[in-house]
């Protein structure tokens, strides 16, 4: 049976996971690690409510359980947040990585960690897995200093880059495009979306498979995670309206220069899946396609 420990369990990418491979329970022995209470709605796993930041305790807890693998989907994403509080931003998304790797090396654990298309400036798009990073903000500098950390070290790691990420699970603290977009728009309320940046969204339930097919293959190395479509993020919402049915007028088309926002984005991210396609045997599908899935799983689930 393999050990896995995943941190940030109660997130929107930590509890699909916990779905995916509780699914095999005679496979897979999982624990999670996160802040405050198990929100999952499950208790047919293990769970350890920590301050992810307080290194000695998880240090304390990995050296006691020696997993076999760690999945880490803890981060601070909120991209304006973490440009107004460095302090957290590194707590969170660096010295965790940190406390992680070191701990790995000691138990020779492999450990599997999420980043993300913001290490790019937006300036070329659909980015291979050996693209130059150059980072706008300083969520994605965080993030690029996470992945050096790991392939500075002498552990087994896979980094799973992945972009926009939405879904809906159990207890969900945190909405995501796709829930918001679908909400305002229920709620006939007009809404700002920008039609100056460019991204492949990724469907929840797709990156959880990735992160397992990333461990059951024991790959190593970056990996691209995301839709196979690139699409302006007005073009997103418009997307979410037709397969929700739902009235796109109320949808209107802004430059991101109005929306004034703390941190800079990139204007075109998305990535070339070609390596993910060849070496995980995982084929993404177009947002359209996902959404339709997203809409037909969770929501009879879910709602």
């Amino acid at each position: 049976m393999i050990k896995v420990i995943i941190t940030g369990s109660n997130g929107l990418l930590g509890q699909s996971l916990l779905n995916l491979l509780l699914q095999n329970s005679a496979a897979y022995q999982v624990i999670g690690f996160s802040r405050g209470i198990n929100k999952s709605g499950r208790n047919d796993f293990e769970y350890v409510s920590m301050d992810l930041t307080n290194s000695k305790l998880l240090e304390t807890h990995l050296l006691n359980l020696q997993p076999d693998f760690i999945i880490n989907t803890a981060a601070m994403t909120n991209v304006d947040a973490c440009e107004n509080n460095k302090i957290a931003c590194d707590a969170l998304n660096v010295g965790l990585v940190e406390t992680l790797v070191n701990v790995a090396a000691q138990i020779n654990a492999h450990l599997i960690h999420l980043s993300t298309d913001f290490i790019f400036d937006g300036l070329q798009g659909n980015y291979k897995e050996t693209a130059l990073p150059n980072p706008l903000n300083y969520y994605g500098i965080s993030k690029l200093k996470s992945e050096e950390i790991l392939k500075n070290a002498k552990i087994d790691f896979t980094i799973l880059r992945t972009i926009l990420v939405y879904g809906q699970v159990f207890d969900q603290r945190r909405s995501n495009l796709v829930l918001w977009v679908k909400e305002m728009l229920e709620k006939k309320q007009e809404i700002s979306i920008v039609n100056d940046q460019f991204r492949t969204p990724t469907y929840v339930a797709d990156l959880a498979l990735a992160c397992k097919i990333s461990m059951d293959m024991r790959s190593k190395g970056v990996y691209n995670i995301a839709s196979n479509t690139l699409l302006s993020i007005y073009e997103i919402a418009q997307q979410i309206a037709s397969v929700f049915e739902l009235d796109a007028s109320y949808i209107k088309a802004v430059s991101t220069s109005r929306l004034n926002q703390r941190a800079i984005r990139p204007k075109k991210t998305g990535f070339d899946l070609s390596k993910t396609k060849k070496e995980l045997k995982f084929h993404p599908k177009s947002f359209i396609e996902d959404l339709q899935r997203f809409k037909e799983n969770a929501f009879n689930e879910h709602i």
